[in-house]
């Protein structure tokens, strides 16, 4: 009898035997290495994200100054002469918004900082005309951050000056050279301007002309006739020093501002990341598309805030699945930045409250942009509803003025007169704060807007 036949498995080779627990071993290893590198991915993003969002969101002294090497020698050699020599000194920084004046001036004291015979040698005071509304509140401020709340305690002074005196003389440690230096920084300068006789002012810059403790104030404003507001008294002891600040760099500057604000740092963590995201950037900005949406807000503004709001909002895409900033995304970036809010008010409007605004857009037209009311109003979306009684349900007057109010609560219609007790609503005069073109782009979006609607809206003024 024949022996019976071993499985066909059972007779195959060890060599060709499948092994079983080697796959494991392997898989496990590859998830714990693709754990590990996902881990490394997230860190790196969160570096990256932490050090966009210090240099777009706050004014910190980290990166480069751009374009205003000679103010910052300028502001630090004043800062210098008052913390190392113990000299008094005023200044003002003057430039529109947005053009650094934050900037420079925190750079200039993070470098002073720095230095050894500065660092525990001066007190700092910072003001800003939007919050010390008044003397009193200033005065207050200035005792808090001079951190003498405990000397002064209940004591009652006669005047402004005798109370700023008497703060100094509290932080006197012997003569003038001796004395630790205060800076005073007061921004928005030209809100302290319309103070009460400006005693703020004179008693800052009186103390910084006399032979008491080395003062220096620093005002930052954005008003080139600021000079012409200050009272004579004041303007006689003020140093006038004045550093201006203008955007003067051209669109290949502002290219190279663009890559120096989204380049990471040499100190980086993981220097292969940090040398694929920067070899990134400088494709970026060798890019057409990223080209033509920088210069369009070049144009536009050559303020460094709105670049960092646009690289904010293109940063803000950035995550461990899509690591590196492409050219769509400082696209839609672009896009969002330059979003009219207004325009966006009219996509939540009801049909009705669009017809309104379409009269009103005919009306100008047709006036050329003189002043309207209700009655006016309502006689041209009547006119339309004439036409198109067909395909538009006619509103009673009373509803279509409640729609009108409700325009003019949204701020999208403007009186041009106070409403008196007699004037009737229907005749006040009003004007359309929408342009055409705001109008029409709108439209276009409108979910649902009826074809005879938009039509009336593009069409000609034949009929009127």
């Amino acid at each position: 009898m024949r022996p019976t036949a071993r499985p066909s498995s059972a007779r195959a080779p060890a060599s060709l035997r499948e092994p079983r627990l080697q796959p494991m071993k392997h898989s496990a290893t590859n998830k714990r290495k693709l754990k590990e590198s996902s881990a490394e991915s997230a860190e790196n993003i969160s570096q990256v994200q932490k050090i966009l969002r210090e240099r777009f969101c706050h004014h910190c002294a980290a990166g480069k100054l751009f374009g205003m090497e000679q103010q910052y020698r300028h502001l630090l050699e004043v800062l210098k002469r008052t913390t190392v020599h113990g000299e008094s000194n005023s200044a003002l920084i003057i430039g529109p918004r947005g053009s650094g004046k934050t900037a420079l001036l925190n750079h200039v004291l993070k470098d002073l900082r720095e230095m050894k015979q500065v660092r525990e040698n001066l007190l700092e005071v910072h003001l800003n005309g939007l919050l010390q509304t008044n003397d009193k509140v200033a005065l207050k401020e200035i005792t808090r951050q001079l951190q003498l709340e405990n000397v002064v305690g209940d004591k009652v002074f006669g005047s402004f000056a005798e109370n700023l005196a008497f703060l100094l003389e509290a932080l006197r440690k012997g003569d003038r050279t001796s004395s630790c230096p205060i800076l005073f920084v007061l921004d928005e300068f030209d809100l302290f301007v319309h103070h009460k006789n400006q005693t703020l002012l004179y008693n800052l810059f009186d103390i910084s002309q006399s032979a008491q403790t080395p003062v220096t104030v620093i005002g930052l404003t954005c008003r080139q006739d600021i000079l012409e507001l200050l009272e004579k008294r004041v303007k006689s002891r003020f140093s006038h020093r004045q550093i201006y600040l203008m955007n003067s760099f051209d669109f290949k500057q502002y290219i190279k501002i663009f890559k120096k604000q989204l380049s990471l740092p040499d100190e980086f963590p993981d220097e292969s990341f940090a040398q694929k995201w920067n070899n990134n950037v400088q494709h970026l900005s060798e890019d057409k598309t990223v080209q033509n949406v920088l210069q369009n807000l070049f144009h536009h503004t050559k303020d460094l805030r709105s670049l960092h709001l646009l690289l904010m909002l293109a940063g803000s895409a950035v995550t461990v699945h899509h690591p590196l900033l492409t050219a769509a995304d400082l696209q839609e970036a672009s896009r969002q930045h330059s979003t009219d809010s207004k325009a966006n008010i009219v996509h939540g409007l009801s049909v009705l409250e669009i017809c309104l605004i379409i009269a009103m857009k005919h009306l100008n037209e047709v006036y050329d942009g003189e002043p309207f009311n209700f009655q006016m109003v309502y006689n041209e979306f009547q006119k339309f509803i004439q036409r198109k009684a067909h395909s538009m349900y006619n509103f009673e007057k009373p509803v279509v003025m409640k729609a009108f109010e409700h325009l003019l609560q949204l701020e999208l219609v403007k009186p041009l007169e106070r409403p008196s007790v007699r004037a009737q609503r229907e005749y006040l005069l009003m004007k359309l704060l929408l342009d055409s073109s705001q109008i029409m782009e709108a439209l276009q979006v409108y979910p649902n807007c009826p074809t005879d609607v938009k039509q009336w809206a593009a069409s000609s003024l034949s009929w009127l």
